[in-house]
């Protein structure tokens, strides 16, 4: 069972960017899922989430900016990130709680993250 995301990149002020997060393998369910980011010298910090029946939030910085969605047919969770700020740079990973099949219970995993780059 692993996490893959995809689709950061290098863009100007004020554009999008939209990151995908596909969750594989031997999966039996899938409950919340989330983005985090890093950036450089700073902790890692939690941007939204999103349960498994579609409620979401956000951090502060990123409402009305920021879109998080999830495919449950597909096994995906998705960012839109609009009106894109160079202090939205950051490594950017996708989390999420994932039963895996011939486990009891749900596991915490990570993808390996993707860079966002926020040019001024």
């Amino acid at each position: 069972v692993q996490l893959q995301a995809s689709g950061g990149g290098l863009v100007q002020a004020g554009g999008s960017l939209r990151l995908s997060c596909t969750a594989s393998g031997r999966i039996f369910d899938i409950n919340a899922m989330a983005w985090y980011r890093q950036a450089p010298g700073k902790p890692r910090e939690l941007v939204a989430h999103i349960t498994n029946g579609g409620n979401t939030n956000y951090t502060d910085s990123v409402k009305g900016r920021f879109i998080i969605s999830r495919d449950n047919a597909k096994n995906k969770v998705h960012l839109q990130m609009n009106s894109l700020k160079p202090e939205d740079t950051a490594v950017y990973y996708c989390n999420g709680d994932l039963w895996a099949r011939g486990s009891t219970m749900y596991t915490e995993y990570w993808g390996q993250g993707t860079l966002v780059t926020v040019s001024s």
